[in-house]
């Protein structure tokens, strides 16, 4: 009996542990619909933000360039799938920052 409550409380340690370092969705990208396409861990039709992190690592015009791509849309660079604009009206340029600066901190 001892030794089942042992391993019990050592798997909740182990998945406790791993769910420390997972990033959840940030309420903003629910609110702007980002969720739509894209997963933090895996392709949905445009590619993870953890695979967009890691692309883009180290490049020190990443943000800009990013920002630039959420606001205005393109396409080409994940595939045939076009993202569209998110901010036609420039009006969302501060959360779209938020966003990228999140995005691109789960490079590994």
């Amino acid at each position: 009996m001892k030794s089942i409550i042992v391993s019990m409380i050592a798997a909740a340690g182990l998945m406790v542990a791993g769910s420390a370092f997972a990033a959840e969705m940030p309420e903003l990208a629910k609110k702007m619909n980002c969720t739509a396409c894209h997963a933090i861990d895996k392709k949905l039709v445009g590619p993870s933000w953890q695979d967009v992190a890691n692309k883009y690592k180290g490049d020190a015009g990443a943000a800009a360039a990013l920002q630039t791509k959420v606001s205005k849309g393109g396409s080409g660079a994940w595939g045939t799938m076009p993202m569209p604009a998110n901010d036609a009206a420039g009006t969302k340029q501060a959360e779209i920052k938020e966003l990228v600066t999140f995005i691109l901190g789960l490079a590994k």
